[in-house]
């Protein structure tokens, strides 16, 4: 695994922004450990929600993890309003950063993340296989 700190500028789409770097990435599959910072707004979809939902800022971004695969990401985000209410989810585009994104990725440089539909659940679902070194 190797650890990657990052800096998100304002205007980045914090979604995008991390895919993008996921990409670069030896397998293209990775996590995001942590993250922290403010967002202008946040698109979140709810939980057993089909829609995303606009939340309006300014606000805190207060945390951002998942995985990073070339199929996709599954994030999750919590953040709060400047009441200090809470709200999270799956985090969606849109989602920009305000004044910074600090974040910490790992890299997996010994696995693939691909994701495919799971028979139980219906949902693409992760699945993480192991680098065959030739």
């Amino acid at each position: 695994m190797n650890p990657i700190p990052v800096r998100l500028c304002p205007g980045n789409d914090l979604r995008r922004s991390l895919e993008r770097l996921a990409c670069a990435f030896p397998t293209g599959s990775g996590f995001v450990l942590s993250g922290i910072g403010s967002l202008a707004d946040a698109s979140i979809r709810l939980a057993d929600q089909s829609a995303e939902t606009t939340i309006t800022g300014p606000l805190e971004l207060l945390s951002v993890s998942g995985s990073l695969s070339q199929g996709g990401a599954h994030l999750h985000v919590s953040v709060a309003d400047a009441s200090g209410r809470v709200i999270g989810g799956h985090l969606g585009y849109g989602t920009l950063v305000r004044t910074t994104a600090e974040i910490l990725l790992v890299s997996l440089d010994t696995w693939t993340l691909v994701r495919e539909v799971d028979e139980i659940t219906g949902f693409k679902e992760l699945v993480a296989r192991p680098v065959v070194s030739s």
